[in-house]
Order: C-alpha cells, then structure tokens, then sequence
C-alpha cells in the first residue's frame, strides 16, 4: 500500500489493507516484494494530482516488464475516485483503476486483476446525488463511504507503528465552498456511528495508540446526520477515557460551524488536547462571500478570544487561500492584518487555482498566475515571520511531548515528539533535551513533561523536567 494525501487517506489504506490482509494477501513493507502495488491517490489540487501520478509511474516500473516482480500496479483513492475511465485511459501503466464502491472487494477485485481480468473502470459521477438530501435518511444508504467500516479489529490493519493514529470521524462534507471539489468526489456529509468510533478507538489503544487525531471534511458537522448536532461534544470525554489513550485531538473545524459548547469542549475536557484547527480560508467578508463561506476578522477574531480565555496556551492552526478571483489589494491587505492579529500557531498559504467542476473556475475576474504567486509568496514570508515569533512566545511554557522518534545521533541519543498544540506532521516538532544521567530514554508513546527553551521556525526545544507526565 502506498497512500498519498490526507490524514483521512491514511484511514482509507489501512481499511483496504484490513480488507486484503482478511482475504488472503499478504502485505509486504518493501514494495520491491511485492506482486502488486495499490496506491492510494490524492485528487485534492493539481500538485497533488501529479505527485499522484508520478507515484503510480514510479510503481509502474516495479513490474516485471522493467526486471521487477510485481505485475499488478492498481490506482485507488480520490484522484481513482474522480476521474475514473479517463485516468485508466490516460495512464495505461496502470493496470487498474478502482473507485469507492469496489473497496468492500478490494480482495476480490486484485484477485481477479492478477488473474489476467480486465477491469472496466467507471466513469465519475457526483457523489452528493448517491445519498438522500435529508441528512437523517442517509444511513439508509448502502454507498460504500471510506473509512466506515465497523469492527475494526476486522477490517481496519496499522501500516504505521506511531504511537498516533487517525481515526474517522465522518466522510463527506455538504457544504459548497466555490474553489472546492471535495464533496463532488467524497459524496454527501455522512457521520460514524459513535458506537462505531469509541470501538476503533479502543482498538486502536490496544494497538499500542496513545493519541487519537480525529479527522473529517468537517468535523463540526459530525452529528447532524444522526439527529443530534451536539454529538461530538459528548463523544470527546467518552475518547478521551478510553484506556491508553493519553490524547484526543479533533481536525479540521469550520469557522461559522464552531459552537461556544464544542470551544468550551476542546479546550476543557481532561485528555482532549486544547487544539484548534479552524479553516479560515480568507479574512476578508468580500472574498470569503465569492468563496460561498461566512466571516469577517471581527468575528474570526472573536472566536479565537473565546478559545484562548478558555485556554489561553491552545495551538491555533489553518489554511488560507490566496489570489481568490476578485480579490484585490485590499482584500489582501485585510488577510495580512488579521494574520498579525490572530497569532496562530501555523498558517498553510496556498496560491488559488482552478479545480475542474468547481463554481469558481468559471469566474471571470481572475487574477494572472504571476500576480497568485506573488501574492502567495508575499503571505508566506509574513506567515514564516509570525510564526517563528509564535513559537518564541511559546518559550517559558511548561508542556507534555508525546514521543514520537528516538534515534541515535552523531551527538547522542535525539528525542523528538509534539506538545498538545502540535498537530501530526504539519505542526512541528519539538526536540526534548536535558534527558542525560536519567536512567532510560524515552521510548516512543511517552509522554515527557518539559520546559521550552528555544525554537527555530514553529519547531521547539524543550529540556525535560525531573518528573514525567
């Protein structure tokens, strides 16, 4: 399995693996041994598209045709998902291309593309028109949505050792933000059964699973589908009990989503990490309004003193979207004053650019590639400065470091891992020091308490104190 894109992938890939593992392949690390390569595309932009597309070349040449010894490379995922019959005619190397609805089979379906079947890729369709508008009829439906399987003992094998693990949520999102095609390809809003979710976590933990990083399109959506938009709220303290599981922390939040109830939620709930991951996209209410989206800094601003009265040391990351059509010097002078303001832990900047099937790519007024990249550029160096100077604030605080990596280095032992407001792989890391003459390192899952001493960029170096976590 070779997954690419989002946390929310990475979930997907170890259910197809469970699938495989449950009907008789065996899954192999090096993908040198293997008959056959499944990867798990991302279809989210267009550089994820390519880095995609390069991953299955690159699996292409493992076959037995270039001395290698697979025989099978198969395309699975979003990139699979969206475009169907067109990328399994575009990239021949590919000896199959499978959508959502062939994952229950997964098994069968390598099996019979092994033994010499061709496989008729479908051709894409809306994913939204699968389900039942009613939020509440669609558990209903029998769609195959990724990453919902129950019993995860069964259908759910770790590729990852870590001591985190992404756990789903929900699939899907039902909102129609203008530069997105997400919901196009990933259908309609659908929550897990908390049921569903409390046993995954548990299973998890037994796997050795010490923080439990939920994630969804829109995690502030999770309930709504099943009568009770309040649902997370009460699911948190339930995860965050669950034993061996020392964290819980939520992903991707939308802003005019974000109730006071599930604030106060995050940032109170013993063992749930006060982490926020809000979606911003945009400042500026002209812009964010092209972008079918709701705010303006005096009410992102406004949220963000709800979260930090609660729990003045929370992390606060998010994305925003540069060079959106119609945006003009002033729309950007507004994202920059609010960046300034809000103080964030990390801010991903990325350079607006059309995605098929979406509302804004047929916008008119759109501004040149060479303007977007400027722009993008000039938000980056300013988010580079905010957030080193964020994570220099952070120096004095006394934190808890999950680790993550122990390993030998030409100055000794290195110990590295993540605060409470560091998210996995996108946040930083933090680098724990003062460990000599203390009896055993740290093994990774510990939790270390520790001083931050010193940062570079929105990476710290904490020195560990006498007492553990």
């Amino acid at each position: 399995m070779v997954t690419l894109g989002c946390a929310r992938n990475d979930v997907d890939s170890e259910e197809l693996a469970g699938r495989l593992e449950a009907g008789g392949f065996t899954l192999v690390e090096d993908a040198e041994q293997a008959d056959t390569v499944v990867v798990n595309t991302c279809g989210f932009v267009e550089a994820a598209k390519k880095d995609s597309v390069d991953a299955l070349l690159e699996a292409a040449d493992l076959k037995t045709e270039h001395g290698g010894k697979a025989q099978a490379v198969v395309a699975v995922g979003c990139l699979a998902e969206r475009y169907g019959k067109d990328l399994a005619e575009s990239l021949p190397e590919a000896d199959a291309v499978l959508g959502f609805d062939d994952y229950p089979d997964i098994a069968d379906r390598l099996r019979s593309i092994l033994a010499g079947e061709t496989h008729q890729a479908h051709v894409p369709s809306d994913r939204r028109l699968l389900l039942p508008i009613s939020p509440v009829e669609r558990t209903l439906s029998t769609a195959a949505v990724p990453g919902h399987a129950s019993g995860p003992a069964s259908v759910r094998r770790r590729l990852d050792s870590g001591p985190t693990a992404s756990l789903k949520l929900a699939s899907g999102c039902d909102r129609r933000c203008s530069f997105c095609a997400i919901p196009s390809f990933r259908g309609s809003f659908v929550s897990r059964r908390p049921t569903d979710v409390l046993e995954e976590a548990r299973w998890l933990a037994g796997q050795g699973v010490k923080e439990v990083f939920l994630v969804s399109e829109n995690s502030t959506s999770y309930g709504k589908d099943l009568g009770d938009l309040r649902l997370l709220e009460t699911l948190l303290p339930e995860l965050a009990a669950v034993e061996g599981v020392e964290r819980v922390r939520v992903s991707y939040l939308q802003p005019a989503e974000t109730r006071p109830g599930l604030v106060e939620a995050i940032a109170t709930t013993p063992g749930v990490t006060p982490y926020f991951d809000l979606s911003f996209q945009h400042a500026s209410a002209t812009v964010l309004r092209r972008m079918r989206r709701f705010g303006d800094p005096e009410s992102f601003l406004g949220l963000l003193e709800q979260v930090r009265g609660l729990a003045p040391e929370a992390g606060v990351r998010s994305n925003v979207i540069v060079g959106f059509p119609g945006e003009t010097e002033e729309d950007l002078q507004i994202l920059c004053d609010f960046l300034v303001a809000a103080r964030m832990d990390v801010t991903g900047v990325f350079g607006y650019s059309d995605e098929d099937g979406t509302e804004a790519a047929g916008f008119e007024d759109k501004l040149d590639e060479d303007e977007v990249r400027a722009r993008a550029e000039h938000v980056t160096s300013l988010v580079e400065q905010l957030t080193a100077e964020r994570a220099e604030e952070r120096i004095g605080e006394v934190v808890e470091v999950l680790v993550e990596q122990v390993e030998d280095g030409p100055d000794g032992t290195e110990v590295v891992g993540r605060t409470a407001f560091q998210g996995p792989e996108v946040d930083g890391t933090t680098l724990l020091t003062g460990l000599e003459g203390r009896g055993e390192s740290p093994r990774p899952g510990d939790l270390v308490r520790a001083e931050v001493v010193a940062s570079e960029g929105i990476d710290l170096v904490a020195r560990a104190l006498e007492e553990r976590a």
